[in-house]
């Protein structure tokens, strides 16, 4: 048996209610390893052929959710959320944190593959090689606290039937979507806990589609062997002792980037990034530490750096909201992105949008979105139902509430914001998606490129994640590690020169950063060019016209200490047209295929014959 790996996956069609096992050659999984990798993989297989007629969300999609063979081991684990992407309509491999993988492998499996959709809410319910589909109709429209409490509780239930005279019960692990992903919202994110998040892709949205509710999980069984335990130890110590060293991510967090991003590198969305500078000083890390922080150095399993920090707001009008951080994430795009400088309302809204289950970050861009039409007098009172101006946390709350229920506007913002800017530009009869700050049909992340400081030209453009912060690119070899992470299935931010000998100690297989960055890691990235080109149903991506920033990031800056700089088109498509040549892709992007059949990717290659006659 493959070392590091449970040795099987969980393959549940809710259609017929068939829950069986499956497995995956050695030979898959040394290529593809698990997560982002293995997702493409799978998904590639079983929907390639047919890419371009799958609904992501109709009942032929398939929603993945896996671990790698360092989850669990190496310090950071995740778990990896995939499928047909309803933003991209291609593969995004979105990762979140807790304890959800880890006690997946302990419960006998690497992942689960759900197809189909089930006739009524659902929710899996795995133990120790067993699974069973159960009603989630009593849980169909809870928010995340009242979902987690229901459903813990009724695991604990089942475990203790299952485990009679047991002195001690702990309890499972959930993934989850909350109400905006049961409404078909393409911004919804997958959940675990209260506030941790896999956002981009809208899976949440994908588990809505399939009446499936959430997935609880707790094993019983130790992690998976590995192939040299002595060696893992020694180089878990090593590792350890790197990470603690980051004093600055384990002290505050990437919420120290809160003011950091905005003052110094004129970099974080002001005003859907009508601007990118601020001098809130309310705002990051040590500015929350003492007035918000209760809890300063919280991980999850097996995390030295502890980097998340629970946020509560004691006093005031939003005394009792509660969330980690925020990320930096999170207070850019739920703070000046929406011309909100008050920490407390950040950090109230922070709350609502996890509660509702949306991506913070995607969510957030199409609420600014909004407020930018309004502000023109393109969307108007009697549109929206009430006022919708900058820095209103009231009224973005409203609005987020109607989105999620599909309420009027709700229902066309739902769509995120570049379906919602086609459908109001053709409403208003005024082109609206030069407003529209995505990257085709993801939302980017809140680092800009017009000051140089932060992420360069082609970071969103060209990657096949696409407005994904996690997974910009730059430079063709060096590009594919971030695949390595997710498809390990660990935080990249415990990234270590190490992390070969570790990969090699738990599996025994030989695996350079070389071999990964020419052959493999670069396989997973062009399965996921591929099906980005191919697209459909609705959308479909034309890369000499969608390889681009958003419109916005080409306008000067208006303020701050890089007042004026923009992101240069010239330098641009220079940067463009180089990372084609490098990547192998031709001088359109498409995937040479030359380099498809190196790869050994031969019917990728006949696939995109189609989008070569174009």
């Amino acid at each position: 048996m493959v070392r590091g790996y449970a040795g099987k996956f969980l393959e549940v069609d809710l259609s017929s209610g068939r829950i069986k096992d499956v497995t995956f050659s050695d030979d898959i999984l040394r290529n593809f390893i698990g997560g982002r990798g293995l997702a493409a993989k799978i998904l590639w297989d079983r929907l390639g052929s047919r890419w371009e007629e799958i609904d992501p969300l109709g009942p032929e999609n398939i929603f993945l959710a896996l671990t790698g063979p360092l989850t669990g081991i190496y310090p950071g684990s995740r778990v990896c959320i995939s499928g047909k992407s309803p933003q991209s309509n291609g593969i995004i491999g979105s990762t979140l944190s807790g304890e959800f993988g880890n006690e997946l492998k302990c419960a006998g499996y690497d992942g689960v593959i759900v197809a189909g959709k089930a006739e009524k809410p659902v929710y899996l319910f795995i133990t120790d090689d067993n699974a069973e589909i159960r009603s989630a109709e009593h849980v169909w429209g809870k928010e995340a606290p009242e979902t987690i409490r229901i459903l813990t509780r009724e695991g604990l239930e089942l475990l203790k039937k299952a485990r009679p005279g047991a002195e001690k019960v702990k309890e499972p692990a959930i993934i989850y979507c909350g109400p905006a992903g049961e409404s078909r919202v393409r911004t919804a994110a997958v959940m675990q806990k209260i506030s941790h998040a896999a956002g981009y892709g809208g899976y949440g949205a994908v588990m809505g589609s399939k009446n499936l509710k959430a997935i609880v999980v707790k094993g019983r069984k130790p992690l998976p062997s590995v192939a040299s335990p002595e060696t893992v130890k020694i180089l878990l110590r090593e590792v350890e002792r790197q990470l603690l060293e980051r004093d600055r991510l384990r002290r505050w967090g990437t919420g120290y980037g809160g003011y950091e991003v905005g003052a110094r590198q004129s970099s974080e969305p002001v005003r859907n990034w009508q601007e990118e500078w601020h001098d809130e000083k309310r705002f990051g890390g040590p500015k929350f530490d003492f007035r918000y922080w209760v809890k300063r150095y919280w991980s999850d399993f097996n995390c030295p750096v502890a980097c998340m920090k629970i946020a509560v707001v004691k006093t005031g009008p939003y005394e009792g909201a509660i969330t980690d951080d925020p990320d930096y994430e999170m207070q850019a795009y739920l703070g000046p992105n929406l011309g909100i400088f008050d920490p407390d309302k950040c950090i109230y809204l922070s709350a609502l949008i996890d509660y509702l289950g949306f991506s913070g970050i995607n969510g957030g861009n199409t609420l600014a979105f909004a407020a930018e039409l309004y502000q023109r007098g393109i969307l108007t009172k009697e549109d929206l139902g009430f006022e919708l101006n900058w820095g209103d946390v009231e009224a973005f709350e409203k609005l987020a509430r109607m989105i999620v229920k599909r309420e009027g506007i709700g229902n066309i913002l739902a769509e995120g914001t570049y379906r919602a800017a086609l459908k109001i530009s053709e409403i208003k009869g005024v082109d609206v998606t030069k407003y529209a700050v995505h990257v085709k049909g993801v939302e980017v992340g809140a680092h800009g490129t017009r000051s140089g400081l932060d992420f360069n030209p082609i970071s969103y453009a060209c990657s096949p994640q696409c407005g994904d912060h996690t997974s910009g690119v730059y430079d063709a070899y060096n590009d594919t590690r971030i695949v390595f992470f997710d498809s390990a299935v660990v935080c990249a931010m415990c990234g270590s020169p190490l992390i070969w000998d570790f990969y090699k100690a738990v599996t025994g297989w030989d695996l350079t950063d070389d071999e990964w960055c020419r052959v493999l890691g670069r396989r997973i990235m062009h399965i996921q060019r591929a099906v980005l080109l191919l697209g459909g149903p609705d959308v479909f991506w034309r890369p000499e016209i969608h390889d681009d920033n958003p419109p916005r990031f080409y306008e000067p800056l208006p303020s701050g200490p890089y007042k004026g700089k923009t992101t240069d088109r010239k330098v641009f498509e220079d940067m463009r047209k180089q990372y084609y040549e490098a990547i192998g892709w031709d001088e359109r992007g498409i995937p040479k295929s030359s380099v498809l059949r190196e790869l050994g990717l031969e019917d990728v290659d006949k696939a995109l014959d189609k989008v070569r006659k174009q």
